[in-house]
């Protein structure tokens, strides 16, 4: 009777059964909140929180809850794999994570490891083979260039001669990440690229670097920064008064620049593949509204990086609640890789391929203007 009890025991131990199921879904979340760019890291983050919370309340995944276990690495490296290292060893089964030297760091470990990995890294180093388990939630950085370029391009008039453009961007993977892949799709389609620029994220002064670039008298000049460097770019910019035209990717660009450039931040514009806080005809953005004020008691205006951190957790649930009671990373996986996901208008839909998993390309020109942020484009293409 006693061998015949152990048994039992045994067998439920082992299945999951009555009693020793798995209650939460355990996921990770490395952030930065203080570090180099928690500027844009922290709206990202509430997000991702805000709307877990809100899955929990409802019910959960198929009647679990997500145990979002979460740290702020303040954008260092060796921090990132430690916390990476410590979530694995506490049974996540994925992780929203952060920045892209981290993430392409840890690549190779979370491919040995099968652990799904959304991260608010948009690098085009991170949707092939190489990073299987790496998932991008939105149009590259290198795509975004490519649709600047195209745009510089389509719009340009003087036939006399070719749009010249400068590259400013931070020396981080993810400032060195798209500069490459801008200089040769330039190349391709005639446009000119007469300097490029290094200029550090936290960076009090830009001054030097923009003197520089100025002596190459470019028409336009792509930024590829956070807010808070690109109000000081912006600013130094209108002190010297130069007159080219500034275009950032998609961290450059947000309702907080207009509060720190000011009026430096009149005529900045970005190729950006997420929806506003204010584009409250969007269904998403009418949902993500509901979230935030159920969990925070809140109705306040929210940055574009808040919408990315709620597009990010909204995808992996998502993918949480497809893959069922197999919550294994190589079912995640593939749930990712073969479903298309409706984001509501928050982006464009996400549609994997295991050859290349970028999200989509899509993005349209926003501007500021008149102390606003409006659509200059309807969706890019190149």
């Amino acid at each position: 009777m006693k061998r015949l009890l152990s048994v039992v025991v045994t067998v439920l131990l082992l299945s999951g059964g009555v009693g020793f199921a798995q209650q939460t879904i355990k996921i990770g979340g490395i952030f930065d909140l203080t570090g180099a760019t928690g500027d844009v890291g922290a709206p990202y983050a509430e997000a991702a929180r805000n709307y877990v919370n809100y899955v929990n309340k409802h019910g959960g995944v198929n009647g679990k809850k997500i145990e979002l276990i979460d740290v702020d690495y303040a954008y260092k490296i060796p921090q990132a794999v430690s916390a990476y290292k410590e979530q694995v060893s506490k049974g996540v089964i994925a992780i929203l994570g952060w920045g892209t030297g981290d993430t392409e760091a840890m690549a190779p470990m979370i491919a040995k490891d099968k652990i799904p990995y959304i991260s608010a890294s948009y690098s085009e180093h991170l949707v092939f083979d190489k990073t299987p388990y790496n998932f991008v939630a939105g149009t590259t950085y290198s795509d975004q260039a490519r649709l600047a370029l195209q745009w510089i391009k389509d719009n340009w008039k003087d036939i006399s001669k070719a749009p010249r453009v400068a590259l400013l961007f931070n020396d981080s993977g993810f400032g060195r990440s798209p500069i490459q892949d801008a200089e040769d799709f330039a190349k391709k389609i005639g446009v000119e690229i007469v300097d490029k620029e290094i200029i550090g994220l936290r960076d009090l002064d830009a001054t030097t670097q923009l003197l520089n670039m100025q002596k190459k008298n470019p028409d336009f000049a792509i930024n590829q920064h956070t807010i808070m460097a690109t109000a000081t770019i912006l600013k130094d910019a209108k002190k010297l008064g130069l007159k080219n035209k500034f275009i950032g990717l998609n961290w450059a660009f947000s309702e907080k620049l207009l509060e720190m450039a000011g009026d430096a931040s009149e005529g900045f514009m970005a190729p950006m593949p997420f929806a506003f806080w204010t584009e409250t005809k969007l269904k998403g953005v009418q949902f993500m509204h509901k979230v935030r004020k159920e969990m925070t008691g809140k109705e306040d205006v929210q940055p574009v990086n808040y919408t990315q951190g709620f597009i990010s957790a909204y995808l992996l649930v998502e993918a949480l609640k497809k893959a069922g009671n197999n919550l294994t990373g190589e079912n995640i996986k593939k749930v990712l890789e073969t479903n298309k996901f409706d984001m509501m208008g928050l982006s464009a839909d996400i549609a994997y391929k295991p050859e290349l998993r970028k999200p989509n390309l899509s993005a349209k020109m926003y501007i500021i203007k008149n102390k606003k942020i409006v659509p200059l484009t309807g969706l890019l293409k190149y």
